[in-house]
């Protein structure tokens, strides 16, 4: 077998290696912050998180941008939400990772704020009561 045969044999193969390959998203906590400010289980805003969240979840990796606004739909308790992730995730790691930081900012601000940012590696999730720019 001469030199180039064999170079494009080891070519083909390190790309059928690359495009198997699969890799998780990093999500080390960079930063979580919480909002000084609360609400109850019974507010019209935990409704409005919850539809937020869950929004930003499902959508996000669907942008092409990867990154994604979004506003509840329910006036009695606005809540404001965005969301970004790497560009180099699939979709469905997309989706994993803002799990990981919706989960990070329930674990580190402890009762329910109504406002928060996790910052991991991979992505980005943030939430208030109010809309803002980032």
């Amino acid at each position: 077998m001469s030199i180039p045969t064999k170079c494009v044999i080891i070519g083909i193969g390190l790309l059928w290696l690359w495009s198997v390959a699969e890799s998780v998203p990093n999500t080390s906590i960079i930063n979580v912050l919480c909002n000084s400010g609360v609400f109850t289980s019974g507010d019209p805003f935990a409704i409005s998180l919850s539809y937020v969240l869950g929004d930003l979840e499902k959508e996000t990796g669907t942008q092409k941008s990867y990154e994604y606004h979004n506003i509840s739909p329910y006036p009695n308790a606005y809540a404001y939400g965005h969301a970004t992730c790497n560009l180099n995730l699939t979709s469905s790691d997309c989706k994993t990772c803002l799990g990981a930081a919706k989960t990070a900012l329930f674990t580190t601000c402890q009762a329910p704020r109504i406002g928060a940012r996790s910052v991991l590696h991979d992505c980005t999730i943030r939430y208030e009561q109010y809309p803002f720019d980032d």
